[in-house]
């Protein structure tokens, strides 16, 4: 064991007494040699190896953390542990995580898919035959081109026939061209004004609701008031005003489709704001705007979800009808009642192949928005039947 002895005078003065004067160093041992026992004089501080402050770590091995015992002197840190230089990283093939293969990703995937359409075959085949007529209307003319603006007359009423698999019309125009060209109209008037009208029926519903009172019986007595009004005969008033374009007929249809909606989200809106979390934002000093939108909204989701698809499914065949009666989308546009509307001048002619192909479109549209909604509403339920066993 090493020993330092460092020698001082009580009166800060050296040997004779001249102030300042150092006194001589006791004897040094070299580092790693054994240390001779030297008597302590008077005057004299003997520094030993427990008094001694402790060495500096060692340059490469970093200081242990807290709480963890420092590794026995002669021990190399364990493989991957944090050596100094590295910034915390482990550099050891321990801290390592193991990567995830993209296959096991994928067939996750695909077996929670499978669980999902096994359990709802409704909704599966309606999201299929969604799938199918989207890929078809707005794909299809990549891959299938035809002039749909100007007229032939030398190919009018041509039955289906090579270079024409679904015939021509009485403007010469290729049938199967023109399908998928005017299900773009359909699908994406559709689609949006269905959307439009389940925003503002939620919207009008939750206020309702939630308010109560005499403004929710005003609110919903204007409700009644429009529902009492069929939907094509508001929707013809209002077209006949302006000129229909796409855009305006969105505004149509949703302005006569959002009443039933507003009906189910009052309904839903009544019963949830009795609820502790509806109440707390009350008593917090919430407005009522923030109750709404924050939370009687989102927890009708499901209901709001349900009723979109049955308002999209019913605004095609609003967009249909009107167009039927001359009042959709101007030519040189189309969509699927258009082409109705064009074929029935001729009907009593036999070209059944000028109708039968829209028809057939908008009703497996309208079926695949009908089926998706029935599976969507029996998912809701079933998981509101499991929710109320849990509790």
């Amino acid at each position: 064991m090493s020993t330092e002895n460092v020698r001082t005078d009580d009166a800060g003065t050296g040997p004779g007494g001249a102030a300042g004067a150092v006194p001589p160093a006791g004897p040094l041992t070299p580092p790693g040699r054994d240390a001779v026992a030297v008597p302590a004089q008077p005057g004299e501080v003997v520094l030993t190896e427990a008094m001694a402050p402790p060495a500096p770590p060692a340059a490469d091995v970093a200081p242990p953390a807290a709480g963890v015992a420092a590794p026995a002197a002669g021990v190399a840190p364990p493989e991957g542990g944090p050596v100094r230089g590295s910034r915390g990283r482990h550099a050891g093939p321990a801290a390592a995580a193991p990567p995830i293969a993209p296959g096991s990703v994928l067939a996750s995937w695909l077996r929670r898919s499978a669980g999902l359409a096994r359990s709802f075959p409704l909704a599966t085949a309606g999201v299929i035959i969604l799938v199918a007529m989207a890929a078809f209307c707005f794909a299809g003319p990549l891959l299938y081109h035809t002039d749909q603006v100007h007229v032939f007359t030398r190919a009018e009423n041509l039955p289906p026939q090579a270079g024409h698999p679904l015939g021509t019309d009485a403007n010469g125009d290729d049938v199967l061209g023109r399908l998928m060209v005017g299900g773009q109209v359909s699908l994406l008037v559709g689609a949006a004004a269905g959307v439009l009208a389940a925003i503002l029926g939620s919207l009008w519903g939750a206020i309702a609701g939630y308010a109560g009172g005499a403004l929710d019986a005003v609110m919903m007595r204007l409700v009644d008031a429009g529902i009492a009004i069929p939907t094509v005969v508001a929707a013809l008033v209002i077209v006949s005003i302006d000129r229909p374009t796409e855009p305006v007929l969105i505004v149509v249809v949703a302005a006569t489709s959002w009443l039933g909606t507003a009906r189910l989200v009052r309904g839903e809106a009544l019963a949830l704001r009795s609820r502790e979390y509806v109440q707390a934002v009350r008593v917090m000093g919430g407005g009522g705007w923030r109750a709404v939108l924050r939370h009687i909204v989102p927890n009708a989701f499901g209901t709001i979800a349900v009723n979109v698809t049955f308002q999209i499914g019913g605004a095609i065949l609003t967009l249909a009808t009107l167009s039927y009666l001359g009042l959709g989308v101007q030519s040189p546009a189309v969509d699927w009642g258009n082409m109705i509307w064009l074929a029935d001048q001729s009907i009593d002619l036999g070209y059944w192949w000028q109708i039968a192909p829209p028809g057939l479109a908008i009703m497996l549209v309208v079926i695949a928005f009908t089926m998706l909604g029935d599976g969507l509403r029996d998912g809701l339920r079933r998981d509101r039947g499991s929710t109320g066993a849990g509790r």
